[in-house]
């Protein structure tokens, strides 16, 4: 044989046995890179590489939140399966971008294990994990079939609740497509205890400070199913009701603006079920329903408000006094409108908010806030 050909065939087996032993190289790579990270331990299945598209695959991740004190862990994050890909049609706009899909993933927060008040360090750590998985700028991100848990093995009762079947499906990331203020979107939806939950938002994901609008509703949830949470925390428990919520928020600058409306329809606290509580039980539980009837839109069986939200992010304000206001108003003047009020844009961010207003003037005057901060008709 002569010896090009032998240089050639020597290429090709290097080529194929490098083929062959890729996916476990980059396998234990992976694992180093999980097992090594501070505060968490984490472990991957396997790995399949796709070199004809681009991609590889990992199969069944699990990351847990680590106690060296008490030698345990604690679920964090798993998912089933997830693709890291080039998009490829980004290529022909001149961008060399990637594309990130999770199937089955669940984010499970337990309490003094993974507190609330640490998910901001939590998703900067697992941004930091995604970027030595994926050197490419993501470009689209889809998340299908998710699930987002709260635990609370401390409570009693126990809370475990959950949002379900989440689908959550982010476009234009790194603004390759840049033809619009906020170039970026996110979709979402997910189902919440019989209802459901709807997210639109409009972003610019590269500005370096916050810069989105958003608007987002929940509707048709059983409260009853959420007794564990409530007995735990308010220690009621709901006969009957259903929860809708609706919210819109724009931010540009370090500075926010937006509302929280929330509507309960059909509310029940106190009822034959609650017969076996203790007195003192039963006594807090028909204040709470005393409440709740004597705020209750009558002709639309609905204890509804809405909360105004400002400020910046280092220092939220909370429009108490018109969150009173309208929960006065809904129950004695007019019932609010279970629906997303279409008030909230960029434009608003700036704008003084009316929270100045005397109570009563409030109460018994006009609603003018619609008018002034209602989006222009596209």
């Amino acid at each position: 044989m002569k010896t090009k050909n032998k240089i050639l065939l020597s290429i090709v087996l290097f080529l194929v046995v490098l083929r062959i032993m890729l996916p476990e190289i980059v396998l234990r790579l992976a694992n180093n890179e999980l097992a090594s990270m501070k505060g968490y331990y984490g472990k991957i299945e396997d790995i399949d590489i796709s070199l004809y598209r681009g991609a590889y695959t990992i199969d069944s991740l699990y990351i847990n939140k680590t106690d060296l004190r008490h030698n345990t862990q604690t679920p964090f994050m798993s998912a089933k399966t997830i693709d890291l890909s080039v998009e490829w049609k980004s290529l022909f706009k001149g961008r060399i971008v990637g594309e990130l899909e999770f199937i089955d993933p669940i984010l499970k927060f337990t309490k003094d294990k993974a507190e609330l008040a640490e998910v901001k360090k939590d998703t900067a750590d697992f941004r930091m994990l995604l970027k030595s998985f994926m050197p490419l700028k993501i470009n689209r991100f889809e998340i299908k079939n998710g699930k987002l848990q709260y635990v609370d093995n401390t409570s009693n009762p126990k809370v475990d609740i959950s949002m379900d079947r989440t689908h959550i499906l982010a476009t234009n990331l790194s603004s390759v497509e840049d033809t619009a203020i906020l170039p970026s979107s996110v979709l979402a939806t997910a189902e919440i205890y019989q209802g459901y939950m709807e997210l639109n938002l409009k972003l610019d994901a590269l500005s370096d400070k916050p810069l989105f609008d958003m608007n987002a509703k929940i509707e048709k949830t059983n409260l009853p199913e959420l007794n564990d949470f409530f007995k735990a925390y308010a220690n009621i428990d709901i006969n009957k009701g259903t929860l809708n919520a609706y919210s819109e928020i724009a931010a540009k600058d370090g500075k926010f603006t937006g509302y929280v409306k929330p509507v309960i329809k059909d509310l029940d606290v106190v009822g034959p079920e609650d017969r076996d509580d203790k007195f003192l039980d039963k006594v807090w539980e028909n204040l709470v329903g005393l409440v709740g009837v004597v705020v209750e839109n009558r002709k639309k069986d609905q204890v509804a408000t809405k909360v105004p939200l400002n400020g910046d992010f280092g220092n939220v304000e909370i429009g108490t006094t018109s969150a009173v206001v309208y929960l006065l108003r809904n129950a004695f003047i007019q019932a609010i409108f279970p629906s997303i009020d279409q008030q909230i844009s960029l434009s608003n961010v700036d704008k003084k908010n009316n929270d100045d207003k005397g109570f009563f003037k409030k109460l018994f005057g006009k609603d003018d806030d619609a008018k002034s901060n209602k989006k222009p008709a596209k």
